[in-house]
């Protein structure tokens, strides 16, 4: 591809890129651009919405471009601020070596491991002297550090912002100036780091990192963002089965989004809503169980709700036990009760089965605890994959 051709693939999707002119210059020099993405594995396990700036790395690496990982085995023990309102708690090394190995795991199911780069930032910050430190933190002002947002609003609420919060933007930036990045990549949180590397490059005498930040993805509820929290993610090590059926619970407006975000495709404006849905799903679940588990998911999705054999299976639910002014909510939590003796309380049905999209009256989600709801005989109201009835 050319060097224009290349620009116009990779900013499509981005939030920001600073700046596309200098990426161009660079993409013209006729060399592999080290691409840097720094993780702190604080968690062992990843969603799609990590994996949105990891498929602009993989669009990278197909291009031809060296790809560096940095696994923040230092600052993961300090805890990226970025985001929060207070501090986070602290992690040991052997922690986050350990989360380190599943996440790279899942990591290397989108980018090619034999042609990736992988350091550690504790290999050169362990090595350091307290008078390299101190060095350091000389490479910029306190005013810089407290421009950040988070910082502020902690201050301005009177909540605490510990010292070596403050030096996390510094060590994240050294990372840059170690690796010699050419570009990096970071989630929209993450813009003050990416240009504190900019700055410490450009004392180094290094040309300056391009920054590339990529935008939330929206989780299944199509509001806020993916979170475990929020009950709305799908896993890249759910089963194949469940990361097809949690992904086929999406609107059909954010279709256009996940297909950017996550393919890295342009989803065609005369396709067939349920089709693009379906084989959405099932590249998705593809990318990380292969192809045969997504044609077979696809499969068992078709049997069981294209031929309607939710609703064959049902259990019978009597009207005659229903409240006269039902919510999605108080519906659901009877249905669960009444017909399987299972209790769900009203947090657990509303993060794991309402919101995402799961109960469903006659194929229409139900997304809205509130919502009045008033089922007629022979109706069937799906609760989850395995519970579903039919009230008489």
């Amino acid at each position: 591809m050319t060097p224009e051709a290349q620009l116009e693939s990779l900013v499509a999707g981005t939030a920001k890129v600073l700046s596309e002119k200098e990426l161009l210059e660079k993409l013209k020099r006729g060399r592999p651009l080290r691409i840097k993405l720094g993780l702190d594995p604080t968690t062992p396990d990843i969603h799609l919405g990590h994996t949105v700036v990891f498929e602009k790395m993989r669009q990278f690496q197909e291009l031809g471009h060296q790809i560096v990982i940095i696994i923040g085995d230092f600052t993961a023990t300090i805890g990226d601020p970025s985001g929060r309102s207070a501090t986070r708690p602290p992690l040991s090394r052997e922690d986050v070596l350990a989360n380190a190995k599943t996440y790279t795991d899942q990591i290397f199911k989108l980018l090619d491991r034999d042609k990736t780069e992988v350091v550690y930032n504790g290999d050169w910050f362990r090595k350091m002297t307290f008078e390299d430190v101190l060095r350091l933190n000389a490479r910029v002002t306190m005013q810089q550090m407290l421009q950040r947002e988070d910082f502020k609003n902690r201050i301005d609420k009177g909540q605490e912002v510990r010292l070596h919060e403050i030096q996390y933007p510094i060590v994240q930036g050294w990372d840059s100036v170690e690796v010699r990045a050419d570009v990096e990549l970071g989630g929209t949180d993450q813009l003050f780091n990416l240009l504190v590397g900019r700055d410490l490059q450009k004392e180094e005498g290094q040309d300056q990192q391009v920054v590339i930040t990529m935008p939330l993805l929206e989780g299944l509820d199509g509001v806020k963002k993916m979170s475990k929290s929020y009950g709305n993610y799908v896993g890249v090590s759910d089963e194949p089965a469940d990361m097809f059926g949690k992904l086929m619970s999406i609107s059909d407006a954010l279709m256009e989004r996940y297909y950017l975000l996550l393919l890295g495709e342009t989803l065609q404006a005369d396709a067939h809503p349920m089709e693009a849905k379906k084989g959405l799903a099932q590249k998705i679940t593809a990318r990380y169980h292969g192809d045969e588990a997504g044609k077979e998911a696809r499969a068992v999705w078709d049997a069981r709700f294209s031929k309607r054999d939710v609703a064959a299976g049902a259990t019978e639910l009597p009207l005659d036990g229903i409240p006269a002014e039902s919510t999605v909510l108080t519906l659901s939590a009877h249905a669960f009760d009444a017909a399987f003796g299972l209790k769900k309380s009203n947090g657990e049905l509303r993060k794991q089965f309402i919101l995402p999209g799961a109960v469903q009256l006659n194929g229409d989600k139900l997304t809205d605890p509130t919502a009045a709801v008033h089922p007629q005989p022979g109706d069937v109201l799906k609760l989850s994959k395995k519970h579903a009835v039919r009230f008489v």
